[in-house]
């Protein structure tokens, strides 16, 4: 009894042993965490409802920059502008990355090199990307505006700045989404192909009845992902768009708005609401996927 005893204490003290250094190993990650994003986001929702005096200054101001920012046509427009954004990128973009996907899948020589090269985009420097594009819209000397043989200012008209925009973050980001689907693509087991050969059914069939619901679950993934980086896009049109831009207005993402307010004007309170407003939109958009998802997503048993 005192034999099996003492073995039961000592495999105690082995496990809490091995649990102590699962902590260890997995605190640099949790404070990095709790430092790096936790804490400023609570610091966010404080200074959303502050006055920001200079200098790391606030005076509580309750409600009054969400009043401001509810009553703001530019922030109105801002959020309309981010919407159209998604709406114009998310579709297509998820369309093309799933073509290239299925491609990139098939039996094709050298699928290495054409994997590399849809994936370079997101390897290369956002600065390097943004000046190669807007040498291509730049509405004198710009080299779609000489293939095409008009003269329209694709950046600098408010009508075809979205579009030029639109076609960068596109471009940008299907090599990436690509090659999630991909390695989706290639988890579905070939047997459902072989069972469907025999039954008779066609490459479109196939289609609709084995890839695309098999592969849903990764589709998802990227779809939250790609909507979460739409709404979230800044970068992009700050590096496409000056700030002396006349379009800048019908491209203006609540990021844009956000860097607009905080750092050239100084209103970090007022910024901060626009930040908090932004996560809860994220937030919902999510969860409105998160219930959507049980209706075309089929996870294999």
């Amino acid at each position: 009894m005192n034999k099996s005893s003492n073995k039961a204490v000592r495999m105690s003290l082995a496990a809490r042993r091995e649990q102590n250094w699962a902590y260890l190993m997995v605190a640099p990650t949790i404070l990095g965490l709790l430092i790096l994003n936790v804490w400023p986001f609570i610091q966010t929702i404080y200074a959303s409802f502050c006055t920001h005096l200079g200098f790391g200054h606030y005076e509580f101001a309750g409600i009054s920059n969400y009043a401001a920012m509810f009553a703001s046509k530019e922030f109105w427009k801002a959020n309309v502008n981010t919407l159209y954004f998604c709406v114009m990128t998310v579709p297509v973009g998820i369309f093309l990355a799933l073509l290239v996907a299925i491609m990139l899948n098939a039996k094709v020589k050298a699928k290495g090199f054409f994997r590399a090269v849809f994936f370079l985009p997101m390897v290369c420097a956002p600065a390097a990307v943004t000046m190669v594009w807007r040498w291509i819209f730049n509405g004198e000397y710009g080299i779609l505006n000489t293939i095409l043989g008009t003269q329209i200012k694709w950046i600098t008209d408010p009508n075809t700045v979205m579009l030029a925009c639109s076609v960068v973050a596109i471009w940008s980001a299907v090599g990436y989404d690509a090659v999630l689907l991909l390695a989706g693509l290639q988890n579905i087991s070939k047997s459902y192909y072989e069972a469907a050969d025999i039954d008779g059914a066609g490459k479109v069939r196939q289609f609709f009845s084995i890839t695309l619901p098999m592969v849903s679950p990764t589709l998802f993934v990227v779809l939250i992902m790609r909507l979460m980086s739409s709404i979230k896009v800044y970068d992009l049109i700050y590096m496409m768009v000056e700030d002396s831009n006349p379009a800048l207005t019908s491209v203006q993402s609540l990021m844009y708005l956000f860097y607009r307010e905080s750092f050239v004007a100084g209103s970090r309170g007022y910024g901060s609401a626009i930040v908090i407003w932004t996560v809860m939109v994220i937030g919902i958009v999510t969860v409105i996927q998160f219930i959507g998802q049980k209706k075309w997503v089929n996870y294999e048993v």
